[in-house]
C-alpha cells in the first residue's frame, strides 16, 4: 500500500499522515472520536489482511508517537520483591469479549484513580475459543487506552502458556514447541508479560518434591530462555512460573522452595546471568470460572489466605520475585478484595465475572440465538448430570468468538450501559486491590522503549501458534477436577461447521 493510497478516510481526516513509511499524528483529538472507532473496526474486521495489517500497524505507530506502548511489568516487579514497594495487588484482568468496550472501561478507571499497575492479559485457550490472536488482541488494548486518553506503559499478557500434559506424554517436543511458537506470534505482537505454565507437568507419585517439581521447573526454564531470547531491544519480559495446579491441592512453602531451587540452579547452568521469574502463580483455594451449582449459582471458596501471605513473602525475601499470584478470583466475593493487598498478594487474575456481566446485558434473543448454537456446538461437552444453567454457564464463553462481530455490534445504548457497569466494576476492583495512584510507582520503574515498526508491505512472516482450547481457564462444571485437563469444547472453530452464517447487528 503506498503513502498516496492511504485509508481509512484518508487517515482520519489528515490527522495523521504517513511519508516515506514514516506516521505522524498531527491532531491527537481525533484519537477520541468516532472516526477513530471505525480505525479500530477496520484493524479487526478488515476485509483483507493487508486492510487489518495497515489499521494495526497505524494504532501501534499513534502509540509509539503518542507514548502508549506496550512493556514490561518485570521493573516493578523486581523492585517490589526488593523491598522498594508494596501494599497493592496487581488486577490481571482477561479482556475476552466486546474487548474494546471492555478495555475503555478500563482504562477510564486508570485515568480517574491514577491507576499504573494493572495487566491486561488474554490465556493460550482464550486465544482460541474468543478468535483473538495476539496481534489483534495488543491492537485492540492500544486503541482502548488511545481512545479514552490514556498515556504510559500499557502491560499485556500472555496468561498460562501452558503446556498441554495429554499431548506432552505422548510427544514432548511437539507440545513444547507449540508453545513456542505461541511465544515467538506474542512477543512479535507486543505480549512482553508472559505466565509460563508448566505445573500440568508436577507428578506427585515421585517421592521427592525435588522429583514431583522437576519436569516443571526443567520446562520452564527452557521456555523462559526461549522467551528471553525472542526479547526486543530495551524489554525484560516479566515471566511467571507455577508451582500448583490451579483447582488442585493448596501449595506450600516446601513446594515453592523445590520448584524455585531447581529452576533457579538449572537456569544459572544453562544460561549464566539471565534473568529469571518475577512471580510465582500458587493455588490457594480457588478455581477458574467458579464451580456452578445446578440453579446456576456459584458455590462458596475456601480461600486460604495465609497460603497467600507466607508463599508471597518466601517469593521476595529469599528469591527476589514480587511475590505469589492468586488465580481464579473473579467469582470470589466483593468482600474477599481488600484482603489481597493486605496480604501483599503480587497479582490476581480475573476473567469470569467481566463475561457473566456481559451476558446479562444481552438482547433476550440474542442469548437464545448463543444458546442454540451451543446446543449443537458444544454438545459434547455436556455431562449427564448437568442442568442448562451448568451447561450454558460452563461453555457460553465459547460462542464468543463465533458471535464477536455480533457483540461488537450491539447498540449504542447497551454498550454505554454495560459500560457504565464496567466503570463501577473496575472502580470498586481498583480501590479494593490497593492500585489506585500506583501511576507514580510505574512511572519510576518501569521503562517503556519506542519500538517502531516498517510500514507492512506483505503476509506477515509471523506464523500463527498451534491454538488448543483444552487448557486452564476452562470450566469444568461440578466435578471440577484439575483445571485445565478436561472439559474445554474441542469444537474446530476455524471450519466454522454449523456456525452462523450472517452477522446481526441487534437493534440497529
Amino acid at each position: 500500500m503506498s503513502d498516496s493510497t492511504m485509508t481509512p478516510a484518508s487517515l482520519l481526516g489528515g490527522a495523521l499522515t504517513v511519508s516515506d513509511g514514516v506516521l505522524r499524528v498531527h491532531d491527537a483529538a481525533v484519537l477520541a472520536t468516532s472516526q477513530f472507532d471505525t480505525l479500530v473496526h477496520e484493524a479487526v474486521f478488515g476485509a483483507t489482511e493487508a486492510e487489518r495489517d495497515f489499521a494495526r500497524w497505524v494504532i501501534w505507530e499513534i502509540g509509539q508517537q503518542v507514548g502508549v506502548r506496550p512493556a514490561s511489568i518485570h521493573e516493578l516487579y523486581v523492585a517490589r520483591g526488593a523491598g522498594k514497594c508494596g501494599g497493592f495487588t496487581v488486577p490481571a484482568m482477561n479482556i475476552r469479549a466486546m474487548s474494546y468496550d471492555t478495555a475503555r472501561a478500563v482504562f477510564r478507571t486508570a485515568i480517574r484513580l491514577e491507576a499504573g499497575a494493572f495487566i491486561l492479559e488474554i490465556a493460550r485457550s482464550e486465544i482460541a475459543y474468543t478468535e483473538q490472536r495476539p496481534a489483534e488482541y495488543v491492537t485492540v488494548m492500544l486503541a482502548a487506552a488511545l481512545r479514552e486518553g490514556f498515556r504510559g506503559p500499557v502491560f499485556i499478557q500472555g496468561d498460562h502458556f501452558q503446556v498441554n500434559h495429554k499431548k506432552y506424554a505422548v510427544d514432548p517436543v511437539t507440545e513444547v514447541n507449540a508453545v513456542k511458537a505461541l511465544v515467538t506470534e506474542a512477543v512479535a505482537a507486543g505480549f512482553y508479560n508472559i505466565d509460563v505454565d508448566t505445573s500440568t507437568l508436577v507428578d506427585l507419585s515421585k517421592p521427592t518434591l525435588t522429583e514431583q517439581q522437576r519436569l516443571n521447573y526443567e520446562v520452564c526454564v527452557d521456555i523462559t530462555r526461549f522467551v528471553r531470547a525472542a526479547e526486543p531491544a530495551g524489554v525484560t519480559i516479566s515471566i511467571g512460573g507455577e508451582i500448583g495446579e490451579v483447582g488442585t491441592e493448596n501449595s506450600t512453602p516446601e513446594e515453592l522452595e523445590a520448584f524455585m531451587e531447581g529452576f533457579n540452579a538449572t537456569l544459572a547452568a544453562q544460561a549464566p546471568g539471565m534473568a529469571g521469574l518475577s512471580k510465582i502463580s500458587v493455588q490457594s483455594g480457588t478455581s477458574h470460572g467458579g464451580v456452578v451449582l445446578a440453579d446456576g449459582t456459584i458455590a462458596d471458596v475456601a480461600l486460604d489466605l495465609d497460603t497467600l501471605e507466607v508463599l508471597s513473602k518466601l517469593g521476595r525475601d529469599r528469591y527476589g520475585m514480587a511475590g505469589a499470584v492468586q488465580h481464579g478470583a473473579s467469582t470470589l466475593p466483593d468482600a474477599a478484595f481488600s484482603n489481597f493487598p493486605k496480604r501483599e498478594t503480587a497479582e490476581i487474575h480475573l476473567a469470569t465475572n467481566f463475561q457473566t456481566m456481559m451476558f446479562d446485558h444481552l438482547p433476550p434473543e440474542l442469548l437464545q440465538e448463543i444458546y442454540a448454537w451451543l446446543d449443537v456446538n458444544a454438545k459434547d461437552e455436556r455431562k449427564a448430570t448437568d442442568s442448562d444453567a451448568q451447561f450454558y454457564y460452563k461453555t457460553r464463553k465459547k460462542a464468543i468468538g463465533p458471535f464477536k462481530k455480533t457483540l461488537w455490534a450491539l447498540p449504542v445504548e447497551l454498550r454505554e450501559k454495560l459500560g457504565a457497569a464496567y466503570d463501577a466494576k473496575f472502580t470498586f476492583l481498583f480501590t479494593q486491590l490497593g492500585i489506585a495512584g500506583t501511576k507514580t510507582y510505574v512511572e519510576q520503574f518501569v521503562t517503556m522503549p519506542e519500538q517502531h515498526r516498517p510500514l507492512p508491505t506483505g503476509a506477515s512472516t509471523i506464523i500463527a501458534a498451534p491454538d488448543d482450547a483444552d487448557l486452564s481457564d476452562c470450566v469444568t462444571g461440578t466435578d471440577w477436577g484439575a483445571a485445565g485437563s478436561s472439559g474445554c469444547l474441542r469444537t474446530a472453530y476455524g471450519a466454522r461447521a454449523g456456525l452462523l452464517t450472517r452477522w446481526r447487528s441487534y437493534g440497529s
